[in-house]
């Protein structure tokens, strides 16, 4: 048996491990061992005897869960990292649907989906939903796909295009010579979704973008329930066209009605929540504490980088975080307390890993550590961190305790992508030199005092209220006499 580092090929060992494997019965593992074999999970459990030539890597100490699937990820906006941390989502229209979002080239997408791809598998996100809603034409999704498939992750391209509405452009012949060209075939490494939202147009224009999916036999995302932006009238308008079919993904879902609840869990919808995005843009509040009234199924996402973190472990934690605020908020309101939480931190792991995978229709594929799934897995071990030890409650850890730092290996398929905390056959020179050509040429076409303009825009006029309590004016002199 081999102790150096996993070579293409080899089965993989993960050793005394506490596995997180999040079947139906969540079942939670101390002292066991993952074994990999080829693209699948070969079994799971304690001392287990593995081929010859098998990689062992030592999981002492640390945790091993699947990998964690992003179901709503702006890919392309990475390119500009950080720039609209002080965005409302009015500014962030204004930016992209208005503005400067036409100027970006077929390039400038190729930039930000690699280094997107590549943050994601270094964070454990082994599936990412590249939520590619400004794709003017196919040249600009070719170099999507192009990114995508330089990354050695698991990917699902939803194709949308802001600049125009989706009756046309989702019809034409460009769009599905696209699709048979670059996705049909392609499998669970490369998936499809269409993407556009529904404002609620008079006529119902987007029937025909419904009609191309259920053609295709592929899933519609969509923004829904966005405050001021996406209501129950588009809600309605699919369920009466009889669209609203399982497999839907309902990104945010925060200001909707009852009625559109309900309509959402009996027709087999998912809800994709991008807990950072809601609390900061305003989309409306996060709304996992709703949905679980409705039984509406949970997956989670990161949104755009371009604000928030790209990671799941801020998801998970921002998604509990504001789910048990608003129980403290609504007991409080009521004069009560709260003695026992509701969301627990097992849930948004499970919101991060099997979640997805249902949302995506790959739960006999990905999402859980057993056996004859496929080997997307990750390793969250730092014994360099004092926040490593001591593992006492696995979920809280995950969701509470650790971060991107403490991915110690991750597999996709099979195939390690990262291991020792270190990025496996990625070529992240190639990244650098990709983003800073977009970003040269984004600063030029901005010039330099809109460029800063847009990365702070006017803070409104606030008021500090009097204090009543303020010392007077000659406090100093009255202190002096005494």
């Amino acid at each position: 048996m081999t102790t150096a580092g996993p070579q293409p090929g080899q089965p993989v060992v993960f050793r005394n491990a506490t596995v997180l494997t999040m079947d139906d019965s969540r079942t939670v593992l101390t002292g066991a061992d993952v074994l990999t074999d080829g693209e699948r999970i070969a079994a799971v459990g304690p001392n287990l005897a593995v081929p010859e030539g098998t990689a062992e890597i030592d999981a002492t100490g640390g945790i091993v869960m699947p990998g964690m699937i992003d179901t709503h990820r702006h890919m392309w906006q990475t390119a500009m990292r950080g720039y609209g941390a002080d965005w409302t989502l009015t500014q962030y229209f204004v930016y992209y649907y208005l503005t400067w979002g036409k100027k970006f080239r077929p390039e400038d997408y190729y930039a930000g989906n690699l280094l997107s791809a590549i943050e994601a598998i270094d964070a454990g996100v082994t599936t990412s939903v590249d939520w590619s809603h400004g794709l003017q034409t196919t040249e600009y999704a070719d170099a999507a796909v192009d990114a995508l498939e330089a990354v050695p992750g698991r990917f699902v391209l939803a194709y949308g295009n802001i600049h125009q509405g989706a009756w046309e452009w989702a019809t034409t012949p460009e769009f599905r010579d696209f699709y048979d060209r670059r996705i049909q075939g392609k499998g669970d490494m490369l998936g499809f979704q269409i993407a556009f939202d529904l404002p609620g147009v008079e006529g119902f224009p987007e029937k025909a973008a419904f009609d191309v999916a259920r053609d295709l036999g592929v899933a519609v995302t969509t923004h829904a329930g966005v405050f001021n932006v996406t209501s129950d009238v588009g809600i309605n308008q699919m369920y009466d066209g009889g669209y609203m079919v399982p497999g839907t993904i309902y990104v945010h879902a925060a200001t909707l009605s009852a009625d559109s609840y309900h309509k959402i869990a009996a027709t087999g919808g998912f809800a994709s929540i991008s807990t950072e995005s809601e609390c900061n843009a305003g989309q409306g509040y996060s709304p996992t504490w709703k949905l679980r009234r409705y039984g509406i199924p949970v997956s989670l996402s990161m949104d755009t980088s371009v604000w928030w973190s790209g990671d799941l472990f801020s998801a998970m934690r921002a998604t509990l975080n504001a789910d048990r605020a608003m129980e403290h908020f609504e007991a409080h309101a009521s004069g009560a307390g709260v003695t026992n939480h509701i969301l627990r931190a097992e849930d948004v792991v499970d919101y991060a890993t099997r979640g997805g995978a249902k949302a995506l229709g790959l739960d006999s594929v990905v999402g859980s550590v057993e056996a004859g799934k496929k080997a997307d897995l990750v390793l969250i071990k730092n014994d360099n961190s004092p926040v490593s030890f001591p593992v006492l409650q696995p979920y809280g850890h995950v969701v509470f305790q650790a971060g991107r730092g403490d991915v110690h290996t991750v597999l996709v398929n099979g195939k390690v992508v990262k291991y020792d905390h270190k990025l496996v056959g990625v070529d992240l020179d190639h990244a650098k030199s990709a983003i800073e050509s977009t970003i040269e040429y984004l600063k030029a076409e901005h010039g330099p005092e809109e460029w800063d303009k847009g990365m702070h825009p006017e803070i409104p006029e606030h008021e500090t209220l009097a204090n009543p309590y303020t010392y007077r004016e000659d406090v100093s002199a009255w202190k002096e006499s005494e």
